[in-house]
């Protein structure tokens, strides 16, 4: 279990956390992201008939379980659905466009956006089967990391998720992520009651974290069948 205690100014009773630089940080802008195997776009409804043939890939609809949206029942739902969601500033959010299909097969957001505590998370991530667990998956929310952290000089990023949703929370850890409990009965989603994990990422733990993706994200850690050599988790 990690030890989440402040730290205290030691010269302050009763005691108080240390003073930090208290300008708010800049908003997220709908602005395109370049990476080595995905880019992101920000989200619109002409991206609707690549994500809804993305949606064909899900037979299940189990990629939509933990989410509050979705499975949509067509074409003209999910466009109905977009249209909206493409236009919120909180969650703001990108479609992404792995290089290797040259198509739009997902989506991801930051949102809980604090410019005053300069706090930021990133999150309603729905990515199709066909992406998840890809190398592009993985740039896609560094990317969104990255802009939050360097671009925006934000202190604290966080990820939260449904507490049941094992993928999610293996991801944040694998990403750098800190566990910080779960908040019992926080939610309904769909009709039923939802725990809340809760992961967060510091300004000074991010370059670490940085250099970890960076480097698992270079090519020479790709072999020719597009797999990995070496593993990303901490």
């Amino acid at each position: 279990m990690p030890d989440l205690t402040q730290p205290a100014d030691p010269d302050t009773t009763p005691p108080v956390g240390p003073r930090v630089d208290t300008t708010p940080r800049p908003l997220p802008a709908r602005v395109p992201h370049k990476g080595r195997s995905v880019d992101l776009e920000p989200l619109h409804i002409r991206h609707t008939p690549d994500l809804w043939r993305a949606c064909q890939s899900d037979g299940t609809g189990e990629s939509w379980a933990y989410l509050g949206y979705g499975p949509f029942a067509d074409e003209a739902a999910l466009r109905g659905f977009l249209g909206g969601f493409a236009t919120t500033h909180d969650p703001m959010a990108w479609a992404v466009r792995p290089h290797r299909t040259g198509t739009a097969d997902g989506w991801l957001t930051l949102m809980e956006i604090h410019p005053a505590h300069a706090h930021i998370e990133i999150g309603n991530i729905w990515f199709s089967p066909r992406m998840q667990r890809t190398r592009a998956a993985t740039e896609a929310m560094f990317l969104l990391m990255r802009h939050a952290m360097d671009d925006l000089g934000y202190r604290r990023l966080t990820w939260k998720c449904n507490a049941l949703n094992a993928p999610s929370r293996r991801a944040a850890e694998r990403l750098g992520f800190t566990f910080e409990g779960t908040l019992r009965a926080l939610l309904v989603v769909k009709g039923r009651q939802r725990d809340t994990a809760w992961f967060s990422m510091l300004e000074e733990e991010w370059p670490a974290r940085r250099a970890a993706i960076e480097a698992w994200l270079e090519d020479g850690n790709w072999d020719a069948q597009g797999r990995p050599k070496a593993s990303l988790a901490r």
